[in-house]
């Protein structure tokens, strides 16, 4: 499919209902409304079409940007691509569950997830912490530097509270994928999760809640899925 079919595509997918509930999240202009879903049915024709992805990322379309990330091949994102994308990704859907989960995917992981967690601006560090978690995700335990996600463990229980408002939700979801894909660090991600206790984020107009570290690590270890990876933190 050529960029303006696909566009066209999307396009015809969005509705008035879907447009309002993501503007209640947060999302920015332009946009279809087209739900994640329904998006997905167009990944099939488009496959991992690497060039058509990066274009539909440029277009600056949310509803393009979520597409582009579930239709990139990770593996070929140069670091110019990804540093690129954590700037252009103007709201945290996109730079959470897009730009940090192809990054993650990226042979640039952990040299950009720790580049950006030092930025000033809120949706870049957001997007560096979001990067570290679908990492340790995927990634295999020998290949984790354990004494790294313990000083990250103790900066986040001494900054979480006074830091930007999604980074706070960002750096919470840290201290879940540390204590659910690491099993070696699940006694001290609880630790850290009840010093850190109930974490406060505006999410705007919305019903979503930050959830209890503790009590979703918790849920994970009662499945047995404690250390259980993921095939792809792209979703």
């Amino acid at each position: 499919m050529k960029l303006e079919e696909v566009m066209k595509a999307l396009e015809e997918m969005g509705t008035e209902q879907t447009k309002k509930t993501f503007l209640r999240h947060g999302a920015k202009e332009p946009f279809f409304g087209v739900k994640i879903g329904d998006m997905k049915k167009l990944v099939k024709y488009i496959k991992k079409d690497h060039d058509l992805a990066l274009s539909l990322f440029h277009t600056g379309n949310s509803d393009a940007m979520y597409l582009a990330g579930l239709s990139v091949n990770p593996k070929l994102m140069t670091k110019e691509d990804l540093q690129k994308w954590v700037k252009e990704a103007h709201w945290y859907m996109i730079s959470e569950s897009i730009v940090g989960a192809v990054a993650a995917e990226s042979p640039y992981a952990i040299e950009l997830a720790t580049e950006w967690l030092k930025s000033d601006d809120e949706l870049i560090e957001d997007c560096g912490w979001s990067t570290y978690s679908h990492y340790l995700s995927i990634a295999k335990d020998e290949a984790i530097d354990k004494e790294e996600i313990r000083k990250l463990l103790n900066y986040v229980e001494n900054n979480i509270h006074t830091s930007k408002n999604r980074v706070r939700y960002t750096m919470n979801g840290f201290v879940i994928a540390v204590g659910s894909f690491i099993p070696s660090l699940t006694v001290e991600a609880m630790m850290v999760g009840q010093k850190i206790g109930k974490v406060r984020v505006d999410v705007g107009d919305t019903a979503c809640k930050v959830p209890l570290a503790t009590d979703y690590i918790e849920k994970v270890e009662a499945k047995g899925r404690l250390g259980v990876k993921k095939k792809t933190c792209i979703c």
